[in-house]
């Protein structure tokens, strides 16, 4: 296989090394010129394998390698997310075998062949987040349906602390108006199952209108925080430390011209435009439908005021 070197959002230093190592380890070759990866294999075999970080990425990736590989792969250090255990479950309805997805340590014993499947992947739980964040900030009776909500337990705790009214049922959330003011709270992020990277960005803007002075530290990215410099154009109280961010509410929010500079972000500044007071205008929203599908239409369902204008 020959590929690009891959993009994404820019959030700091996200090396690849660990992927390339798996395959590696796995007896495959890998060549870099021009830009493009190369990576060839005559056939694989298993073997144990050390993620000096649990990668998701690089734990699918391993994964998906020594399905077909020949022997027995162990990956130790292996990522617990959820979408580790929707991938190995659908590898196994195709014939692979593969155990302890979700623990630190999956086995894998090669087989010869895989056939096709019928699977439904498990719903997107920082998209369910987002929402559940966003109504938090700005909703009254918001439910939000086909998810699973002890995905997002670390978030839902942290939004309860905060003084959040959160109706949780089997595969629903229901959001109520709080009765007062949410209290600030503190945070730090962590792999799964502790608070999410991907949501510290989105919980920043409900924050900002908090009582008191909240402390979000990730520990996941630690050059996670544009986000708040473009909060800090719409009024924002927020001081910026190494990895760490000190918000200041409740502060009032108004309209600006503000910039997505990555797709979390881009959330943030949709809830807060959403708090704000006036017209909040954000652009390169392209990052933002990376990873929301119709998120203005599904607003609008609501009663947001938000719209798409093309800009010449």
């Amino acid at each position: 296989v020959r590929i690009k070197m891959p993009g994404g959002c820019y959030l700091g230093p996200r090396p690849i090394d660990l992927h390339l190592k798996g395959f590696e380890a796995l007896g495959a070759s890998v060549d870099y010129e021009k830009g493009c990866y190369t990576i060839k294999a005559d056939h694989l075999r298993g073997t144990k394998i050390f993620l000096d970080i649990a990668s998701v990425g690089a734990t699918i990736n391993i994964m998906l390698a020594a399905v077909c590989a020949e022997g027995r792969t162990t990956i130790e250090n292996a990522a617990k997310e959820p979408e580790i255990i929707d991938v190995a479950t659908f590898l196994n309805k195709m014939g692979a075998d593969i155990h302890g997805a979700g623990t630190n340590v999956i086995v894998i014993d090669g087989v010869q062949t895989l056939s096709g499947c019928v699977h439904e992947i498990i719903p997107d739980r920082i998209e369910a987040g987002t929402f559940v964040i966003l109504s938090a900030a700005m909703g009254d009776d918001v439910k939000i349906t086909n998810i699973i909500p002890q995905h997002i337990e670390a978030l839902t705790s942290k939004l309860t602390e905060m003084g959040a009214d959160l109706d949780i049922r089997v595969d629903s959330i229901v959001v109520h108006r709080p009765m007062s003011i949410l209290k600030a709270t503190d945070i730090v992020t962590r792999p799964y199952p502790g608070f999410a990277t991907d949501l510290q960005q989105p919980l920043t803007a409900v924050l900002t209108q908090a009582d008191g002075i909240s402390q979000v530290k990730d520990t996941v990215y630690k050059e996670r925080f544009k986000h708040c410099l473009e909060l800090q154009r719409m009024g924002a109280d927020i001081e910026l430390g190494d990895g760490m961010a000190a918000i200041k509410g409740p502060t009032h929010l108004y309209g600006d011209k503000v910039t997505a500079t990555d797709l979390r972000c881009g959330a943030c500044l949709i809830i807060a435009g959403l708090i704000a007071d006036g017209e909040t205008e954000i652009h390169d929203i392209y990052h933002i439908d990376r990873g929301y599908g119709r998120i203005d239409e599904k607003l609008r369902k609501i009663g947001a005021a938000i719209r798409r204008e093309v800009v010449a």
